[in-house]
């Protein structure tokens, strides 16, 4: 990549001078809340300036009194290169420093009036030092991506009639090297791209990669928002990670922490000795589950970094989506909080009315400006509307978290199959309102920490019957409504639950009963992928008709699939008994198949199958023909019309 030239400007060399990215009209955009590509003009970039080439810096200050730029370059002197303050009244300041260049280390010292000294680090910044260390990184914004196929695919697109199998992945434990060595952007380019490909995702989706300081947060307390984490490499090296998934046909979905910040003195909290990014009030700022300091969404050059931000990963990193977190935190002023703690809206309400304007403008630019990139909300309440259009007076998320689905299911999964009974509602109660928004499946990081167990441990019942529940509960959720999302080593039945310091137990993987697991997820995904049947109308409610799911007296539950006049038939038997000769009413005469069944030999099952099922002419659930099938236990199967006769 070519450095920026600029000409006429009257400088000396080995001097520092005023040198400017910024137009009026720029400018007038940040102070408007609407400059949505500001990581073009803020931070550190390499120019060249009538013929003499250097860095310039901008950064956003309003209340500093003195900013200058401290680093290896000048001893780190904090009076050696000092800022220069616009006049226009943006609070920007900026410098042109000639004679230095890529890999320079570099800090802001920021004082104000009121006595506020602290050495910062570049808030947009693309690359900083490996934490504990915390300077900004001189670094140029290049890379030949070799990913154009992929971007090709997508035209013409439309994501919700194509199949969204997530795999998500923490990078600093999926794999470990030697002596617990976390691999590099590099190493893992040669390594998750094949084992998703392998697997049968069709998407990664990457917990934060954005720099953190603290490991342990597991990148959602972010001081870097424009960076990836130095830890596993430079920018270039996580493009390359993007580009080969990308080479196999694998998309990239980013989480992306708009919600909150830390409070790290190098980061942006206080950042010129006043709540710039933050919002003074503690009542709406500062959070009082993680500790740290909340996004002040009414302020438009607040709103500028974020957004600009969000674009920055879908157009330099080429991302393919971004996932939300905990958008629930940022749409009530009431979170986490006790009263007299929070202070309502000015209509005397609970809704951050300021929160909710900002996320629609987010998925307003994303989807302008990056038009095949999805984004996804972690939200867990009933806020309504966040995958409806913004023009509709929804959010404008294109996948919301089915967080009732996710706590409903694991509630009854943990019940032993004697007590299922008297709780089928918590399976069937979703379908009420599964279309009520787009929704995604997750099974997530969040549900295989902290004492919660693996999902393995989470099953009950001995050993055989805790990975028949597993695969059971794959079953049932690659057969339901909506996209797919499980966190690495759910997929072969890890029996530990996540250790972000240590690799995945990849031993227990060759385990008979755990590779069961891990083949019955390939066949999942790999027929999720492929049919339909199984993804075409998954937000749309003509893809989906119960055949019972009244039995709850032998914990039973049917149901159809359709796509394109075709349909699957899924029943699931949540007990440990074999039932015999048991009817359900399908929608063809004629011969049925086995498409999957968990209980299957291959998958570690005991096996009980159903060889050729022929329909008879008695009626059933509203059919005027039905199949007598041997359910297996703890099994689901899922079936298709093959043909009237044999």
């Amino acid at each position: 990549m070519k450095a920026t030239t600029l000409s006429n400007i009257n400088i000396e060399p080995g001097r520092e001078a005023f040198a400017s990215l910024w137009t009026e009209y720029e400018v007038n955009l940040f102070k408007s809340g609407n400059h949505y590509r500001l990581y073009e003009k803020m931070g550190s970039h390499i120019i060249s300036v009538n013929g003499i080439q250097g860095v310039y810096l901008s950064v956003w200050a309003p209340n500093a009194s003195h900013v200058s730029v401290i680093g290896n370059f000048n001893g780190w002197n904090r009076s050696s290169h000092l800022m220069n303050v616009r006049w226009d009244g943006s609070g920007i300041w900026e410098l042109f420093i000639p004679g230095i260049g890529q890999g320079e280390y570099y800090k802001y010292y920021v004082a104000n009036a009121n006595g506020y000294t602290a050495e910062k680090g570049d808030p947009y910044a693309i690359h900083w030092e490996t934490p504990p260390a915390t300077a900004s990184i001189v670094w140029p914004r290049q890379y030949k991506w070799n990913d154009k196929k992929w971007k090709q695919a997508l035209e013409g697109q439309n994501w919700r009639e194509e199949p969204l199998s997530i795999y998500e992945v923490h990078l600093g434990s999926w794999r470990r090297g030697e002596n617990n060595k976390m691999l590099t952007y590099t190493e893992l380019a040669k390594e998750l791209p094949a084992y998703c490909k392998k697997e049968g995702y069709t998407h990664v989706e990457l917990l934060p990669v954005m720099e953190h300081p603290f490991y342990g947060s597991w990148g959602y307390q972010v001081t870097g928002y424009f960076a990836p984490s130095s830890r596993f490499g430079t920018p270039e090296e996580f493009k390359h990670l993007v580009d080969e998934l990308h080479k196999a046909n694998i998309g990239v979905i980013l989480d992306w922490v708009p919600s909150h910040f830390p409070d790290d003195e190098h980061g942006l909290a206080y950042f010129d000795g006043s709540h710039l990014y933050e919002h003074h009030d503690p009542r709406k700022g500062y959070h009082p589950d993680w500790k740290s300091y909340i996004f002040n969404y009414s302020r438009n050059e607040v709103r500028s970094f974020l957004i600009s931000n969000a674009l920055y990963w879908l157009d330099e990193f080429h991302a393919d989506g971004l996932r939300v977190d905990a958008v629930a935190s940022m749409l009530y002023l009431d979170y986490s909080r006790n009263h007299g703690e929070w202070v309502p809206n000015e209509y005397g309400g609970r809704e951050n009315l300021e929160a909710v304007d900002f996320l629609k403008n987010l998925n307003i630019a994303v989807h302008t400006y990056c038009p095949h990139a999805i984004t996804i909300a972690e939200e867990s309440t009933a806020w309504p509307g966040v995958t409806h259009p913004v023009e509709s007076g929804g959010l404008g998320f294109d996948l919301k978290w089915m967080m009732g689905w996710m706590h409903d299911t694991l509630k009854y999964f943990s019940f032993a199959p004697i007590h299922r009974s008297y709780h089928q509602n918590s399976l069937t109660f979703n379908m009420y309102y599964a279309y009520s928004e787009k929704y995604a499946l997750a099974l997530s990081h969040d549900e295989v920490v902290h004492g919660k167990y693996s999902m393995l441990k989470k099953m009950p019942g001995d050993e055989w019957q805790q990975f028949a529940n597993l695969r059971l509960l794959y079953g049932y959720m690659y057969c339901h409504p909506g996209a797919k999302l499980l966190f690495m080593g759910s997929e072969f039945g890890q029996e530990h639950e996540w250790r972000h310091d240590y690799s995945l137990d990849w031993h227990e993987e060759e385990r008979p009963l755990n590779k069961g697991v891990s083949t019955l997820m390939q066949d999942l995904n790999n027929l999720f992928k492929t049919d339909p049947r199984l993804y075409k109308t998954n937000y749309s409610p003509e893809g989906f008709e119960w055949i019972d799911f009244n039995d709850a007296a032998n914990s039973v539950v049917s149901w159809i699939r359709k796509a394109d006049n075709k349909e699957l038939i899924v029943i699931c038997n949540f007990t440990p008994i074999v039932r015999n000769n048991y009817r359900i009413g399908v929608p063809r005469q004629g011969y049925y198949r086995t498409l999957i069944n968990t209980d299957a030999i291959q998958y570690g099952g005991s096996n009980v199958l159903n060889e050729a099922m022929e329909s008879a002419p008695i009626a059933r659930h509203g059919k005027m023909h039905s199949l007598s099938l041997t359910l297996p236990p703890l099994a689901v199967m899922i079936l298709e019309w093959q043909c009237n006769s044999i």
